[in-house]
């Protein structure tokens, strides 16, 4: 979700091909957890909105030269072609955090206000707050861990580092914790003993993100 000191943006570039690459060889496996508590079809859905991100990537019909504007694309693609909540969730994140992110170059602090600004987005779409069993319960974790680590003098990698592993930890939150949103909450208690799979695929963008800022 940065480009901090490149252009044209080649490590949001690298972050999106790495994300669909990771949500690709875990499409099962979050189609699994779906399976579990929901529709059955999140890992199908993201794995199908990610291919077409990169194909339009491949096509040169995504704006290259800066982190903001791209980052909005990719959310606009993810809502026209990823079924179910989860493309109007991670569509509506993504363009709220471009459009924070700008056609400039971000700084740390502008990413963190980015991630702030994808909660913020998914919030009020969803209607959720931490401790549903939703998506939020691992980007909360994440984007607060995010901008700690900057504030206590981490570079934008090791900060990308902490948040992915707070979104992980608190994605393995979500196993005990009972659904109150989405088709998830119509099982009741038959719900609690399972990860959420949205919980579980917005830890794997943090963490692809980490290891491509890792990489620099």
């Amino acid at each position: 979700m940065t480009d901090v000191g490149a252009r044209p943006a080649t490590r949001t570039i690298a972050w999106i091909r790495l994300a669909a690459r990771r949500v690709a060889e875990q499409r099962d496996e979050l189609t699994a957890l779906d399976a579990a508590i929901g529709d059955g079809d999140h890992g199908i859905n993201m794995a199908r909105g990610m291919a077409a991100v990169v194909a339009r990537l491949d096509g040169g019909e995504l704006p290259l030269a800066a982190s903001g504007p791209l980052v909005a694309a990719v959310g606009r693609t993810l809502m026209s072609t990823v079924g179910g909540a989860s493309g109007a969730l991670y569509g509506r994140a993504l363009v709220r955090a471009g459009e924070h992110l700008g056609a400039d170059g971000p700084d740390p602090l502008n990413v963190a206000d980015a991630l702030d600004a994808a909660i913020a987005a998914i919030a009020a779409l969803g209607r959720s707050g931490p401790g549903e069993k939703t998506m939020l319960d691992a980007l909360v974790p994440g984007a607060a861990a995010f901008r700690a680590g900057l504030e206590a003098g981490a570079d934008i990698a090791l900060a990308a580092s902490l948040a992915a592993a707070a979104a992980e930890a608190g994605a393995l939150e979500t196993i005990p914790m009972l659904a109150t949103k989405g088709r998830a909450s119509y099982l009741g208690e038959r719900s609690i003993g399972h990860l959420d799979p949205g919980a579980a695929s917005a830890a794997l963008l943090l963490r692809a993100l980490a290891d491509v800022l890792a990489a620099d």
